[in-house]
């Protein structure tokens, strides 16, 4: 049972950010102390990052902001992916900001 890895609602860790969680006990404990969807906020901002040494920093940040007693990543939006609810007025925003950089340009 000691390697079970608890991941969020949606997403689901992948092996970097448990190993960063799991390679200090306290950092786990914290990590296992979120609810779910707390889990599911950090996991679903690291795989945000577009670029791997964004992820890294999101990852070693994760940490950080676990053992400062935060229960949800500092400045995110909010994941967009759940299904349980409608985005926010906020992730809606940053939902259309997305697609207008990414649209063609007419």
């Amino acid at each position: 049972m000691a390697d079970v890895f608890l991941h969020g609602t949606v997403h689901e860790a992948r092996d970097d950010l448990q190993a960063a969680i799991r390679s200090e006990p306290s950092v786990l404990l914290l990590w296992e102390g979120l609810t779910p969807l707390g889990r599911n906020e950090f996991i679903c901002w690291v795989d945000d990052a577009k670029q791997s040494a964004t992820r890294q920093r999101r990852i070693a940040r994760t940490r950080e902001e676990l053992l400062e007693g935060k229960k949800r990543p500092c400045c995110w939006a909010g994941c967009i992916h759940r299904t349980d609810k409608a985005p926010s007025r906020w992730q809606q925003a940053v939902l259309i900001d997305r697609k207008s950089k990414t649209s063609p340009a007419s």
